[in-house]
């Protein structure tokens, strides 16, 4: 039997307005996901939270004379550089309050480790080490995935791609997603890209 699952990406204060790296309408997400997790149409709810600990190597304030949207090398990749953002337990790393959280069955963390990022809610961006949702979702029978969440052309596109990737079989709720857009295209890509991969699109 077919089971399916909403991947809820990253919800958190810091990427609404007043966070500390906001995505713009970033909080617009919260009724539209809310009402999916109402919707009945998913047998399980799980969500990802940028985790990272104190001077995370993504951050520009670790790097000496660097800003945010510097790119340097971080885990022998390109690296953008944020603001200092979702810092483990602090109130921006926290669930926007107004997000139904009773239905999720599972909070994975990500960005843990301070030499390289994790936008993506399945893996480090070097593909080195899982974060276990897939595993996860795997053994509680999920073939098949709808995301949102924020944002859409960082870590709702890497979970996506790496979802199909897994062998999911991937949808992503446009509407219950926002985008940085730090390049006015960069939305736009990332649908792209998204659909190159084999996400649907809803």
């Amino acid at each position: 039997m077919s089971k399916k699952a909403l991947i809820i990406v990253d919800v958190q204060n810091d990427f609404c307005p007043g966070g500390a790296l906001a995505v713009p309408d970033g909080h617009l997400v919260v009724p539209i996901i809310n009402e999916l997790q109402d919707s009945g149409k998913y047998d399980l709810i799980v969500a990802t939270q940028d985790w990272h600990p104190q001077g995370h190597g993504s951050f520009a304030s670790a790097h000496e004379g660097k800003k945010p949207g510097d790119i340097v090398r971080l885990g022998g990749l390109p690296q953008i550089l944020w603001p200092d953002h979702c810092v483990q337990h602090t109130p921006g790393a926290e669930f926007v309050s107004t997000l139904k959280t009773d239905d999720i069955a599972k909070i994975v963390q990500k960005g843990t480790d301070p030499e390289i990022d994790s936008y993506s809610g399945l893996n480090d961006n070097g593909h080195k080490k899982s974060t276990g949702l897939g595993e996860y979702l795997e053994a509680e029978g999920v073939n098949e995935v709808d995301i949102a969440g924020l944002a859409t052309d960082y870590c709702v596109k890497f979970t996506a791609i790496d979802a199909a990737k897994f062998g999911f079989k991937t949808s992503v709720v446009v509407g219950g997603c926002r985008g940085v857009n730090l390049v006015p295209s960069d939305v736009d890509n990332a649908l792209r890209s998204m659909r190159m991969a084999g996400v649907t699109l809803i």
